[in-house]
């Protein structure tokens, strides 16, 4: 009964005929196991924050069951309107939109002229590209946060915003894809008069839904989690995000039950996209890789 899922399989790296060999059965039943063992660890996290978020401080201190004694959604309520989350999420939200229009616009742009238009000089910018990501994000920290405050961008979330418009990852995977576009199409476009903005605008982006729809919801989740950039920029500006706020917590006068309903509250915009999103993740990543 377990292997009947792969009597109509004729692909893959594992078919129905494969299962006639006991070695190959244990293994993939073995490979079931872990697959299941990390999905419990995985998930372990979370579902022990939103459990332990249920309690009240008494029992959170005393009680060593995982279970609460009740699931009151007054206490979340509560939560939210005493530690004002409303406001960190609208900051959050503002970053978010900022950081995922420069993650497309200039990446993009980017990987259409090192892609598609390919002007003199373009592999040497293509390979200054792939040598960024040998770099870590951290090393360039001072000296971007020095420049920040020279050019009087402190406390606004327009470094924010450009600092998604300049990921070499987000280049690469635009750039697998445009260059799998119908060249004929382009041409097209050029024959009709339209400049090279244009083409970008109205032919490469709209036949590249998929892609833009990745590296959207990458975005996305890697602003709303950002924290060290947001924490440098916007402390004490009024404008901080839902992540620099939990970091906050650690001075104030919240409640450890308190804190850990705020991190549920971090939590859930970011579970809620990849549920409903998570097919055109897949889809989308593997429509890039397989374009190239």
């Amino acid at each position: 009964m377990f292997f009947d899922n792969y009597r109509k399989k004729e692909d893959g790296v594992v078919r129905f005929y494969d299962l006639h060999s006991k070695r190959t059965k244990i293994l993939l039943i073995a490979i079931y196991i872990i697959c299941f063992a990390i999905i419990i660890v995985s998930l372990f996290p979370p579902v022990w924050v939103f459990l332990a978020s249920f309690k009240d401080i008494r029992e959170f201190r005393r009680s060593a069951t995982i279970l609460p004694s009740s699931f009151d959604l007054d206490t979340y309520i509560k939560t939210w309107g005493d530690l004002k989350f409303a406001k960190y999420y609208i900051n959050s939200s503002i970053s978010v939109v900022g950081s995922v229009v420069c993650a497309v616009v200039f990446n993009g742009l980017i990987a259409y002229v090192i892609g598609i238009l390919k002007p003199k000089g373009h592999k040497i910018v293509f390979g200054l590209v792939m040598w960024s990501l040998l770099i870590p994000a951290t090393t360039s920290v001072v000296a971007l946060f020095v420049n920040i405050n020279r050019i009087g961008l402190n406390q606004s979330f327009l470094p924010l915003w450009l600092s998604f418009g300049a990921n070499a990852f987000y280049v690469i995977l635009f750039k697998q894809f445009f260059e799998g576009l119908p060249k004929e199409l382009i041409e097209a476009a050029k024959l009709d008069g339209c400049g090279y903005l244009k083409t970008f605008a109205r032919i490469v982006l709209p036949l590249s839904k998929s892609i833009v729809m990745v590296v959207v919801i990458f975005a996305i989740n890697a602003a709303w989690s950002d924290f060290l950039l947001p924490y440098l920029v916007l402390n004490g500006s009024g404008k901080e995000t839902v992540m620099v706020r939990l970091f906050l917590f650690r001075t104030s006068t919240a409640t450890d039950v308190e804190v850990l309903r705020a991190v549920a509250f971090s939590i859930i915009p970011p579970i809620i996209l990849f549920t409903i999103f998570q097919k055109q993740i897949t889809e989308g990543a593997a429509a890039g890789a397989l374009k190239g």
